[in-house]
């Protein structure tokens, strides 16, 4: 159930990613809260990807899911 949540968040955030030529893939949430994202196209090899992921979608996730305790890339 928590997974469909993050899908559920994610496909909120990618119309963002998408006008920048990127995108993001979920790949795993585990039982701890740990969200593993793999960015895609443009976000993949981008010098920001990093404040993408934390200040972006993390705390994206953190504020929607309470139970989303981080985010990292796969």
């Amino acid at each position: 159930m928590l997974k469909e949540k993050v899908e559920a968040v994610l496909d909120k955030i990618r119309p963002s990613l998408q006008n920048d030529e990127g995108d993001v893939e979920l790949v795993d949430v585990d039982e701890a809260g740990v969200v593993r994202v793999r960015l895609k196209g443009a976000c993949a090899g981008c010098p920001m990807s990093q404040m993408t992921l934390k200040q972006g979608i993390e705390s994206t996730l953190k504020q929607e899911i309470p139970e989303v305790k981080e985010v990292v890339s796969a």
